[in-house]
């Protein structure tokens, strides 16, 4: 570039700062997006997240389901099933699993497009993950069940239980979503409630950046700051570092950007689906940085088959950390109804 040249880009530059400015955090998108494609493994080694038996198998949903089981003890079938965020799988029932599994039979199930579970490109809706419940809990374990959900995955599994609730004996409920008042809780609730989900999902599924994107959210830095929002003291040992293996695999930006988008939650579910349970019903929370159960109240007022119990102190994880006193409440709930 010759000076006279310089001296023109200069000369723009001063007459408008705000292009200049625009620059810097273009050619920062430019280099992540690079380094994301280029550079991030997203092929990596997958432990089991259970040290159980690991079974897949084809749904009628058109995939492959995994799930863990030890079935070495009589009873009446357990069902464990995670929650839905960037880097969900059956490690987050993992305590469950290994506490029951001495007392009962024991599934731990990896919900479509996360875990083992194949993540295909398609779309992804709540109505989706209720059929994969159903077609696994009727399949698989051929029997009614109890199962225990958590978070956003209590939804599918209302869904599913008002849908075919032969199947079902009882339902635990962990933290779950659904009891936020209007226009309150996390982003992407409200873009579900505000009619908005459209439009992010296109804004973060765009295919130049839908990758990347999710990079940004998959971080060891920043799975470890939301991971910690659900916990009282440390992170157990082992979590992250499951978590970031779970969110690099083939495929795993396909399913957690319909979440981030607000295209899986169920507007009011409180009302359009909590209610309308007859299936005895337990939930268990204290407080949860990303939901609130301001109407919980009313709910538990109004309908004789919920019960509740508050586990203090706890942000969405009880059953890492409180174990022996979720344990106890889920117990004590299945021996009163029997």
């Amino acid at each position: 570039m010759n000076q006279v040249d310089q001296d023109k880009q200069q000369a723009q530059a001063k007459s408008n700062p705000l292009k200049g400015l625009l620059t810097i955090p273009l050619s920062l998108a430019s280099g992540w997006i690079l380094y994301s494609n280029l550079l991030i493994d997203h092929e990596a080694p997958l432990p089991y997240a259970i040290p159980a038996k690991r079974v897949m198998y084809p749904a009628k949903t058109a995939v492959h389901l995994n799930y863990y089981v030890d079935k070495e003890r009589p009873g009446r079938p357990l069902l464990l099933i995670h929650s839905i965020n960037a880097a969900a799988s059956a490690y987050e029932m993992r305590p469950l699993f290994q506490f029951y599994r001495t007392e009962r039979p024991v599934y731990a199930l990896d919900l479509p497009g996360f875990g083992y579970s194949d993540r295909p490109a398609r779309a992804y809706t709540p109505q989706y993950f209720t059929e994969s419940i159903l077609d696994f809990v009727e399949s698989r374990v051929g029997e009614p069940v109890d199962v225990v959900a958590h978070s956003l995955s209590c939804e599918f599994v209302a869904r599913a239980a008002l849908a075919r609730p032969e199947l079902f004996t009882t339902l635990t409920f962990i933290s779950p979503s659904g009891f936020n008042k209007l226009n309150s809780g996390r982003a992407s609730q409200r873009a579900g409630m505000n009619g908005n989900s459209d439009a992010f999902y296109k804004l973060f599924a765009f295919p130049l950046w839908a990758r990347p994107f999710f990079d940004l959210l998959a971080t060891r830095r920043g799975i470890k700051f939301f991971l910690q929002q659900s916990f009282v003291g440390p992170i157990p040992e082992g979590f992250v570092d499951y978590a970031y293996a779970a969110a690099h695999q083939p495929g795993a930006a396909n399913a957690p950007l319909y979440f981030v988008s607000g295209k899986l939650f169920t507007p009011d579910a409180r009302t359009q689906l909590y209610a309308r349970l007859h299936t005895p019903t337990l939930v268990i929370y204290d407080r949860d940085a990303f939901s609130s159960f301001d109407t919980l109240p009313q709910l538990l007022a109004h309908n004789r088959h919920w019960h509740e119990a508050r586990i203090v102190p706890s942000l969405g994880m009880p059953h890492f950390e409180k174990l022996p006193e979720t344990t106890a409440a889920m117990n004590d709930f299945w021996q009163r109804l029997a």
